[in-house]
């Protein structure tokens, strides 16, 4: 695994993306009794292979399968009641299920647009949902394209996965809560640990650990290093989409809002390599007895291997338990 830290000499951010502390709090009083306060697991094996002590917020228990849905509540939430249409959106598979669940709740029509070469377990829990899926070839800047079509075509609302502010903000409820059980054990903890796709989960961690001590650490496929290449350019920039295990983290371009919020408060993005996170999933099976996606075997991953340097206390956002049997039963 490789890590790169964040540039020193920080430039304020834009307008756009002046989230803050107070809209993740009231993200948290919307969402209260809408979606599961998922238990943070602690495992001893971890522990001994780390140095360190591992608290696993275990979202891929979360309805919906993932932490998404937190943020997919609030943006098609938002819509409800104004005479929409309906929604679209384009996903690897995760943001896709919280939105057909969420615009299921409200009655609306979804369709939901995802890789060709998406998960069918991912691909099935949409469906099942009452959403229509359309499948678009394998690049991020595919489906965004579709995703216009559709909205010019049938007037439907767009529930963007990285540019959506009510979606970061619900993303960033999982973390606060982590750092709050966390905070209820009497620990404070030195570091939060993540995952990258397009980059909700991160910049959410950074609204959640602002003021309240740990750092926020990265972890990405070494296959899409998006927000790497992010911090090396100062600025968004496309990468070449290498194949990964982890689905979740395919998008070969950090959204330009998630990277704003993000690109100065997070201390540092670990590159996990195709092997480290195989060998994280099996051990969240077999040692701490959770069902994860490589995506939240990706933080895992990072965690075992560079925990020790962080601190003392690290959290772990296990961000997704969509697995694909097809993929996971040869791994395991």
């Amino acid at each position: 695994m490789d890590s790169v830290a964040p540039p020193e000499s920080p430039q304020p951010a834009p307008e756009s993306a002046r989230l803050g502390r107070a809209d993740l709090d009231r993200a948290a009083e919307r969402l209260a009794g809408r979606v599961w306060r998922t238990p943070v697991i602690r495992c001893d094996h971890f522990d001994a292979l780390s140095g360190t002590r591992l608290w696993l917020k275990a979202e891929n228990l979360q309805r919906g399968g993932s932490f998404k849905l937190r943020g997919a509540l609030l943006a098609v939430g938002e819509l409800a009641g104004s005479d929409s249409r309906g929604v679209v959106a384009q996903s690897t598979g995760n943001h896709a299920i919280a939105v057909a669940l969420a615009a299921a709740e409200h009655g609306l029509r979804a369709t939901l647009v995802l890789p060709s070469d998406a998960a069918p377990a991912k691909i099935r829990r949409i469906r099942e949902a009452g959403a229509e899926v359309l499948l678009v070839g394998t690049a991020l800047a595919e489906r965004v394209a579709a995703v216009e079509q559709l909205r010019e075509l049938h007037g439907y609302d767009v529930i963007d996965p990285y540019q959506n502010p009510q979606v970061i903000a619900g993303q960033g409820t999982a973390s606060a809560e982590l750092i709050d059980q966390a905070a209820a054990e009497g620990v404070l903890l030195d570091a939060l640990v993540v995952p990258i796709g397009g980059g909700s989960a991160i910049a959410g961690a950074c609204l959640a650990a602002d003021g309240r001590g740990p750092a926020v650490v990265g972890a990405e496929p070494a296959a899409v290093p998006a927000f790497t290449a992010a911090l090396g350019a100062g600025r968004p920039v496309r990468v070449p989409a290498r194949h990964t295990m982890a689905d979740g983290l395919r998008p070969d371009l950090i959204g330009e809002l998630p990277f704003e919020l993000a690109r100065h408060t997070v201390a540092e993005v670990v590159r996990v390599e195709e092997h480290s996170i195989a060998r994280a999933l099996r051990d969240a099976f077999l040692q701490a007895r959770l069902v994860v996606e490589p995506a939240a075997a990706t933080a895992l991953a990072a965690a075992l291997e560079h925990g020790s340097r962080w601190g003392q206390d690290i959290g772990v956002l296990v961000s997704g338990g969509n697995v694909d049997l097809d993929l996971v039963g040869p791994l395991l």
